[in-house]
């Protein structure tokens, strides 16, 4: 989600008009849009990588939209759409690295980890798909789609063509896929602890909301970020 459920205080939500709340609902891909989008890729891949945003990980364990992000990238790679993947996040709302759970939920359902990278400077959804290109051109890979949930994934893609690449593809969740496979989703357990930044502290006590808005809608971008092998 562009707007995390951290960053949005119900007594914000009455204050929003009524106009922008219709707006934020229809920013949604509809699943005859995800299905032709998820048709053009098959018929135009594979992709050499595809970015997954993270999210963050709370009470030791995975929640329902990790879980299907990752699970939606391990159908992608399963049916050679794409041949790797980078889970992109930094430890953002709670002390571990989002990219690297997700990394570590991937190779615990089956993703081999030499096709599995990560990118840790993200804390917004903008940053996501920014870094996540960047990183993927450090790697050497060219061909990149960016792959999530229809809702993040269509809000991204005004950015991602003005400010990324304008031939990044999108490849949003298709949700009667994921209904058809979830009864074969496993809930594996991993070392979380090697995620863990000891460094850690809260982008809540680092940063105001609104300036935590404004990163989510436009990126707190360091452009020199994957230039140089860092």
């Amino acid at each position: 989600m562009l707007l995390h459920d951290h960053d949005m205080p119900k007594i914000v939500l009455y204050t929003i008009p009524a106009v922008m709340m219709l707006s934020l609902l229809s920013c949604t891909f509809s699943a005859k849009a995800t299905r032709q989008l998820l048709q053009e890729a098959g018929n135009s891949g594979p992709f050499d990588v595809i970015i997954v945003p993270g999210i963050p990980f709370e009470d030791g364990k995975w929640d329902r939209t990790m879980k299907g992000r990752i699970y939606w990238s391990n159908y992608l790679f399963d049916k050679g759409i794409a041949k790797n993947i980078i889970y992109s996040g930094s430890a953002v709302y709670t002390a571990y690295y989002e990219a690297k759970i997700m990394a570590l939920y991937a190779e615990a359902i089956g993703i081999p980890a030499k096709n599995i990278y990560t990118e840790t400077k993200a804390e917004h959804s903008t940053e996501n798909a920014y870094y996540g290109y960047k990183r993927a051109q450090q790697l050497g890979f060219k061909r990149v789609a960016l792959a999530s949930d229809p809702f993040q994934t269509k809000l991204l893609r005004r950015y991602i063509r003005k400010k990324v690449n304008k031939d990044m593809a999108l490849i949003p969740m298709v949700i009667d896929t994921m209904k058809a496979i979830e009864p074969a989703m496993t809930d594996p357990e991993i070392h979380f602890e090697e995620a863990f930044d000891p460094d850690f502290v809260s982008i809540k006590e680092r940063e105001s909301w609104w300036k935590r808005l404004k990163g989510t809608i436009r990126g707190n971008i360091d452009t020199t970020a994957y230039s140089t092998g860092k």
